[in-house]
């Protein structure tokens, strides 16, 4: 049965059309990936906080959400972010929605098989055909472990760990300097984009706030978590040969340069 959202391609403009042909004819070309990215700046493995920084080019955390998009483009690949699967299943009432919904409403830790079953659904997206990006999973060797007997199942693999390293002292200049306009979003950054007078927005004058997760508190809590769990999934990859060391505290450009390098070896 021919479905109601059929779109008649008379009605699509022609420019439209060769746009996407031409995106089709890239893509097919571009060899399949499957990648994972891991960077200082993950906050927690739901990913359920996620900062928009659009006023300037240096980077806040390990310059992870800045590459991730260029690569989704240039291999066409689709971006897997937990913490939006897990939002999408439990908002479509998938099997495995339902089931982390009840786990969320308890208070209980989404168990990493549902979460492994949930990444295992989004791949089999159109979208996903070229491979995907994997963005805050896995946070641990178990979970590494879990997606790697999924992958196995299907005769696939991760191709490349792309691990964003920054040193510590460096991510909490870019991370505790951060400042945010509450009613509009708009982020100033105390060393790459102070506002015009401190402590305050450009626009309205109003009072700037730095949100309670990008204190030095919290910063260190996060990195003795990211010691403690994910720095042992870095070395769990390193023995497989899959991890690519870039080096983030560089530019965004040359962090760009970095991945297309290792991308295209």
């Amino acid at each position: 049965m021919a479905s109601s959202a059929a779109v008649n391609l008379e009605d699509v403009p022609s420019v439209n059309l060769m746009t996407e042909l031409l995106r089709r004819m890239k893509c097919s070309s571009k060899p399949d990936k499957r990648l994972i990215l891991i960077g200082k700046g993950m906050i927690s493995w739901l990913g359920y906080l996620v900062f928009e920084f659009n006023m300037y080019d240096g980077p806040p955390g390990s310059g992870k959400g800045t590459q991730s998009p260029i690569i989704k483009d240039e291999y066409c690949l689709c971006h897997l972010a937990t913490g939006d699967m897990l939002r999408a299943a439990v908002a479509a009432k998938t099997p495995l929605g339902i089931k982390a919904k009840e786990a969320m409403e308890k208070g209980e830790l989404v168990s990493d098989d549902l979460v492994v079953g949930i990444i295992d659904e989004a791949m089999k997206k159109p979208s996903c055909q070229k491979g995907f990006i994997l963005d805050g999973f896995p946070r641990t060797v178990t979970q590494a472990e879990k997606l790697d007997d999924m992958l196995q199942k299907q005769g696939a693999k991760i191709d490349k760990v792309l691990n964003f390293a920054i040193d510590d002292a460096i991510l909490e200049e870019r991370i505790t300097g951060r400042w945010i306009h509450p009613s509009s979003g708009r982020t100033y950054h105390t060393k790459f984009a102070p506002p015009k007078v401190p402590g305050t927005d450009d626009v309205t004058g109003e009072p700037l706030i730095q949100r309670k997760d990008d204190t030095a508190a919290v910063l260190k809590s996060r990195l003795e978590a990211f010691h403690k769990q994910t720095e042992p999934v870095i070395d769990y990859y390193k023995k497989k040969g899959a991890v690519a060391e870039l080096h983030a505290e560089k530019s965004p450009k040359e962090v760009t340069t970095e991945v297309q390098k290792v991308l295209s070896s």
